[in-house]
This record gives C-alpha cells, structure tokens and sequence, in this order.
C-alpha cells in the first residue's frame, strides 16, 4: 500500500517498543485507500460539507484532568515553572512537584458529578447543532479508551470512556460530534517536568518527569522545549497511532487539531485517512470536517478545499470565500476560580459577526472539575436558548449576503483579536440558503429607537416586507435614499441582538 509504505519510510523506528505503544502498533498502521492522498495538492479536492455550514455553532468540553487545580489552562505545564502562580500554588495545595507531579493530579480527577445527557439537552437548546469533546490536550493524557497509551481516563480518573460517553449523549439529541486533539504539542511543551528548582531546599532535585518511569507520560528528555512541533520520529510515529485509533474508533463528523496539520506528510495520511473513511462510509461523499490553525497558501491565496480554518480567539475582516471557524470560551479553558465569565451580551454579537461572514462559532463552555456547571455557564446557556428560539432562523442553515454588514467597528482579522464594543449602529446580514430572505441583525438597541441600514437605501432595490423576528408588533418602516428606516417597538423581543426579516427585490442588489 502507498501509504504504509510512506510511513515506514518517514518513521523507520515504527516498531514495537516506543514509548506508550503496544506491541502490534507499527506495521499495522493502515490509512485507508481512496481519492485522497498525504500532498495538499491531492487535499485540494476535499469540500465542506453542508451540515457544517448549516450549523454555525457548535459548543466544545474543553475539560479534562487539568481543572482538578481549579487554576485555569496549561496548569500540566507551568505547575513545573519555578515560582510561577501554578508553581507556587501547586507546592502549597499538593507538595513539591519532585514528589507528587501530574501524574498524582491524574486519579483526582473523577468527573464525579457528571451528566452528559442532561448537559446535552442544555446544548441543544442553546443553539448548539455539534458537539465537540476534547480528546487528548498537552498534558498528554487521553480522554478515550485509548489502544496505545495507558495514561487515559479509561484506567484511571473517572474510569470512564469519555469521548465515547460525549458521542452517545451527542447522539441522543441528532448533535454532530467531534474530537479536539492538542497532543502535537506535548513532547515539547511538557519538558519543563523535566527540571529542578534553581533555588531553595530542593535546589537541583529533579521534577517527576525525568523519572524514567513515567516516560511515556512526560516523554523522552528533548532540546525543544515550548509550543512547538517536535522533530522526533518517534513520537511522529505514536501520535499517528493514537489519533487514527481516536478516529477509527469514534469517526467523529469533526477532527480539530490545535496548531497547523503536524508532522509534515504524517500529518496530512491523518487528514486523508479521515476523508477516505468517511468518503466510504457516506456514499462517495466526505462528511468530515478536519480544521486546523493554519491554511496552505499557493501563491498567497488558500488553497480551496484541504481543511477548514479555525481561529483561536479571533475574527476574520471580511467575508471568507471558504466556511471557518472561531473557537473562543466563556472564561479561560479550563475551570479557574479566579476567571472573570463572559455571557451572552458579548457572546451573541460575536456569534452574528462570524456567521455573516461564513463561520461558524465552537464555544467552550466551562465546567467545574466534577463536570456540573459553574452558574455563570448555567446562566448563558439559559440566555443563549432564549436568544435562538426567537432568531435562530436568522443562523442557522443561513449564508453570507453579499456584504457582510455595516457600522463602525472595525474587526481586526486573525489569532487572539476577538472583538466585543459593538453598537447599536453596527448591522450584519445573513440570508436564507434559497436566497429569498434576507435577515439584517442590529448588534444594539438604539437609544432614540430609530435603526436605519444604509445598505438597504432605496436606489439598491424594493423591500416589500419587513418583520422583526419574536415580535408581533405591525412595525413602522420606510425605504429612502438614506437607508432602510425602521421604528423599534415598544418591546424587545430578546436581549443583545435584534433580527428583521426582510423580503423584496432588495435581495437581488448584492449576491454572494
């Protein structure tokens, strides 16, 4: 086969005895057979799927073993950075990390208080229309019943399958699901367990990572150390192993992996792997999303099709040829006491933002370590399910207009740029996939009741109708050279974000 072929060839030590890899792992690493290949040049056929484009919004668990210390994201890391606050919290709450490391807060984690199939429902309500459960981050500690690595919540933690678990509750509510791996990383972002305090009585007395026992946790001592992408065959070769097994087992409709496609052609027989097996199990027909952080350029462009952009914590200017992604959170990734809560009034407008320019949102919403909900998270979820049951026709199943919207925030494109002081001036469109009505969303209620939407001026068209979603009120409304005049009613009708719904030749003045 070609691809077995390619991966011997790239990882020559595919063989029984590396770190964490059972005995029959190696030569019996398979990537399907099909259209395509491990080249963006064979990628470039792949397009998205339509439920992926229907959805726009999506709600992740980006949850596992390291909200036990309740001290937010990337605690796995820097609970081993001398005099860091995880550092320091970690020595007073748990003891030295020479003596009691990761690998102690890993049965402490129980998920004791978890109910995925009410929290589903939750989901549901709130708009959601896929799921996403984080499957392994850079802690290195698989969430699934995981052939090739005994670190995962199957044989210690919760005891639990819970990717499996997740795709069940997904299941039961006609959710689409997904994984989220972050594991590219781990081989050189857990290298700090493999210091020593500088200072103080243990000056010099090795963390728990560089004990060789627990190798196949901390990995192998290594050069590189930080956020990046090792270069080590070897854990090229586990990696792929583990995540065609987390594929294979779950064949989620979504594969997030956090940073760019890893590992050069290793990384991209995953991508094909995944749209060869879902080609065959669809009918000829991929119906997997694989996103990513970065996209192959060609010529300074996107190349069209390969996979699908996602972007931390950020927007995108303009309107995207090609469907996207954000991902952002109600707080920090993980449960910290400390967090300050977002909720629905900065949520919503973001969530307008992107959909009007071809994205959809995969929102992290924060539990406690025991899997309940903090009440902040509780109570969006109660306000994003009010929000959608009066506009979510304005979302979902929805496409870009011709312009994007209009206002005077400017969003900055890009990782980490999220965009929040919206107006009441500022307006976003969406439309009807038929392309017969077009919805105009004010990010605002305006103070002297009076919106007025400049790009529905009279010279761009007729509008014949105008009703604004959740209100039974007979609106007032005229179409003039400025703009698109309409008096809000006595009433809203929901909070953050006010959807009209707008009929009329007007349609046929901007197109996609």
């Amino acid at each position: 086969m070609y691809f077995r072929t390619l991966i011997v060839a790239v990882m020559p030590a595919l063989v029984c005895n590396g770190p964490g890899i059972a005995a029959d792992t190696p030569e019996n690493i398979q990537i399907a057979d099909g259209p395509f290949k491990s080249n963006w040049e064979s990628l470039k056929q792949y397009r998205c799927p339509e439920w992926f484009r229907d959805a726009k919004f999506g709600i992740w668990a980006h949850w596992g073993p390291q909200a036990v210390p309740r001290c937010g994201d990337w605690y796995a890391r820097k609970m081993y950075e001398e005099n860091s606050k995880d550092y320091k919290h970690h020595v007073a709450t748990y003891g030295h990390p020479s003596k009691f490391g990761y690998k102690d807060i890993l049965p402490l984690w129980k998920a004791e208080k978890w109910e995925p199939d009410k929290l589903m429902v939750l989901y549901k309500k709130a708009g959601a229309r896929y799921f996403v459960s984080q499957a392994v981050h850079c802690d290195n500690f698989d969430l699934w019943d995981s052939k090739f690595h005994k670190w995962n919540a199957v044989k210690m933690g919760p005891g639990r399958d819970v990717v499996g678990t997740w795709k069940k509750a997904a299941a039961g509510q006609g959710l689409r699901f997904g994984v989220s791996e972050h594991v590219g990383y781990s081989r050189c972002w857990f290298q700090t367990s493999h210091g020593a305090d500088k200072t103080g009585p243990l000056a010099g007395v090795p963390y728990d990572g560089a004990d060789p026992k627990y190798k196949d946790l901390y990995h192998p001592v290594s050069s590189q150390n930080g956020c990046a992408y090792s270069k080590d065959a070897d854990w090229h070769r586990e990696w792929l192993a583990r995540m065609k097994d987390l594929a294979d087992q779950y064949q989620p409709d979504l594969f997030y992996t956090d940073g760019g496609v890893p590992f050069g052609e290793v990384g991209l027989s995953l991508v094909a792997h995944l749209y060869n097996s879902s080609l065959k199990n669809h009918n000829g027909k991929p119906e997997v999303v694989y996103t990513c952080k970065d996209m192959h350029y060609t010529g300074g462009e996107y190349v069209n099709g390969t996979c699908v952009q996602d972007v931390e914590r950020g927007m995108l200017p303009e309107i995207s040829p090609l469907p996207w992604q954000t991902d952002t959170s109600n707080g920090d990734w993980y449960f910290d006491e400390n967090d300050k809560y977002r909720g629905a009034g900065t949520i919503l407008p973001q969530l307008v933002d992107i959909v009007s320019k071809n994205g959809n949102l995969l929102l992290n919403v924060i539990q406690y370590p025991d899997g309940s909900l903090p009440q902040e998270s509780a109570q969006l979820l109660d306000d994003l399910a009010a929000w959608f049951a009066v506009n979510g026709e304005a979302i979902h199943a929805t496409r870009p207009w011709g312009i994007f919207g209009e206002g005077p925030t400017k969003v900055a494109g890009g990782h980490f740029k999220e965009s929040f002081a919206y107006t009441s001036k500022d307006i976003r469109f969406t439309r009807s996939k038929d392309g017969k009505v077009l919805y105009a969303l004010a990010l605002g209620w305006p103070a002297d009741g009076k919106l007025l939407i400049g790009a529905l001026a009279a010279a761009g068209g007729k509008v014949d109708s105008v009703e604004m979603l959740g209100s039974k009120a007979q609106l007032e409304w005229r179409q003039v050279e400025s703009g698109l005049e309409i008096t809000m009613p006595a009433n809203k009708p929901c909070e953050h974000v006010f959807a009209f719904k707008i009929q009329g030749p007007v349609l046929k003045a901007a197109t996609e």
